[in-house]
């Protein structure tokens, strides 16, 4: 299975956006899908309110697993892990268009009920595997090789 397919086939069994996108690649970086779940879990939706979507967020934390600054002072590290980063939003931005959940969903859900409306929950059913499916696929064509100099 790609992983692709596997973060589709996760939201599908009622993980959130950034669960989805986060897990797929978690594993390959280092840390394990039970942990890594843990930690997507209140990014979906927008941080539960529609703001910066969750697929987003999920992959913004898979970059970091993979490139992140944690070295003291490390600040050509610290650039590089912010310039994939944006790398990665410009991308997302350019396929769908926005990066907020309630832009791309066309719906505002603010609260928690605004998740249980029947149109919230045609518009995941129908929007969010595609948004998850352009997250991966995003990240895993960027490349994550340093040139050294």
């Amino acid at each position: 299975m790609t992983r692709e397919e596997m973060a589709v086939e996760s939201f599908a069994n009622g993980y959130n956006c950034a669960q989805s996108v986060f897990s797929s690649f978690s594993e390959d970086f280092g840390l394990d899908m039970t942990t890594a779940l843990k930690i997507a879990n209140g990014f979906g939706g927008g941080v539960r309110c529609g703001e910066v979507c969750g697929a987003v967020s999920g992959a913004i934390m898979a970059i970091g697993l993979k490139c992140g600054f944690y070295v003291e002072k490390d600040f050509e590290q610290k650039a590089y892990c912010n310039s994939k980063a944006f790398e990665f939003v410009e991308k997302f931005r350019e396929i769908n268009g926005s990066m907020l959940c309630r832009d791309i969903l066309r719906i505002d859900i603010r609260s928690p009920d605004d998740f249980l409306t029947s149109e919230a929950q045609k518009v995941f059913t129908a929007t969010c595997p595609n948004i998850i499916s352009s997250a991966v696929r995003i990240l895993e064509s960027m490349d994550f090789h340093r040139s050294v100099e």
